[in-house]
């Protein structure tokens, strides 16, 4: 079965750069359009599967576009085609909160043509199967074999939760923005969060969901002493880490190599708060592509702490959630407009006798 793509982008290199990316798939059926003007149009006329939308262009731009879509009640997934500068990360972040469900940088031009054509296929191809759900007859979706529950013993332990960790990848800006604000202001707890992005685009984020939310939310620099009521996101490029200092969890920025292919990656924050908080972690994996976070949520269930999964319905990519569950380490599945209920009465629940995982 093909894949139809719609590129929508104002520069007529780009759409075949971008065109000869994508049809080397041999599933995949390319259209292009000049404009946002156009591409609503050929959106109408053609239906595509996915669309990857420019974020800056003229007279209708990719937020324009995208919003435009909305209003017409148009489901279809889109991908943003951004710039690393800081009014394109801006604008795509915008755009991820607003509904588009991923984005993939421009190449920096540094490189030739061909090596221009494979960076972007790399990065394209997968997400767009992802999104559409659908994997080609010769790269099968990877297959996560569930694990057994560890059992437990009958040695009893009462925790509280100390911290709420969060994981999220493809996806994850739209569904921070409608978890996040609905957690209340005096949260006892600190919030970490993970979301797999470049630098500069995760400062737009924390900015942006600092407006939205009573929390105050903020992109770690490392070195911040963890406090009730704060969220700290990791910035891009490095990883979240958590160390003790006396009676105080501070934050660190790691500089160790990517895991899961990512920087930051979920599982060194779920390590470093099953390290330090051991049975008071409560860990939330949300949509995104791959597994991380798997590995990351079996040493809090081992620690005594509780894992959240966003279940599949609300997910744009079930792919981390999914790996949690069918790891057997998802102690709730929760559709995305209930998580943060769940958070909130975990949080604020008196602490209950729960059994430790050995």
């Amino acid at each position: 079965m093909s894949i139809s793509v719609l590129i929508v982008d104002d520069s007529a290199v780009v759409r075949r750069i971008l065109s000869n990316a994508l049809e080397e798939e041999p599933d995949f059926v390319v259209h292009t359009a000049r404009d946002g003007k156009a591409g609503l149009e050929a959106i109408a006329r053609q239906a595509p599967d996915v669309v990857v939308l420019d974020v800056e262009m003229p007279e209708l731009d990719g937020l324009a576009t995208l919003r435009a879509m909305r209003e017409r009640n148009v489901r279809i997934p889109v991908v943003m085609f951004s710039s690393l500068t800081a009014a394109g990360s801006a604008a795509t972040v915008e755009a991820l909160s607003l509904g588009a469900a991923d984005y993939v940088t421009k190449p920096t031009g540094a490189g030739s043509l061909a090596s221009s054509i494979a960076e972007i296929r790399d990065a394209l191809v997968p997400r767009i199967r992802a999104l559409c759900r659908r994997p080609a007859g010769s790269t099968p979706r990877p297959v996560v074999v569930p694990r057994p529950v560890r059992p437990t013993s009958s040695r009893a332990r009462v925790e509280p939760v100390e911290i709420v960790v969060i994981g999220v990848s493809t996806g994850g800006p739209q569904a921070l923005a409608a978890l996040v604000p609905q957690l209340p202001g005096n949260l006892r707890v600190p919030v970490c969060i993970v979301q797999h992005m470049p630098p500069t685009f995760t400062t737009h984020l924390a900015r942006r969901l600092d407006s939205l939310a009573p929390l105050t939310v903020i992109e770690s620099e490392g070195g911040e002493t963890l406090t009730p009521g704060t969220v700290y996101l990791a910035p891009g490029g490095h990883h979240l880490r958590l160390d003790r200092r006396g009676p105080s969890v501070v934050t660190r920025l790691g500089d160790e190599p990517p895991e899961n292919s990512c920087r930051p990656a979920v599982d060194p924050l779920f390590r470093d708060a099953a390290a330090r908080y051991g049975g008071g972690v409560l860990a939330v994996v949300l949509t995104g592509m791959g597994h991380d976070g798997r590995d990351g949520a079996e040493q809090v269930q081992a620690a005594g702490g509780h894992v959240i999964a966003q279940d599949e319905v609300s997910s744009v990519v079930w792919g981390m959630p999914g790996a949690v569950v069918q790891a057997g380490l998802a102690d709730s599945i929760l559709p995305l407009d209930r998580v943060a209920s769940e958070i909130t009465q975990r949080v604020a629940a008196a602490p209950r006798v729960h059994e430790v995982a050995r």
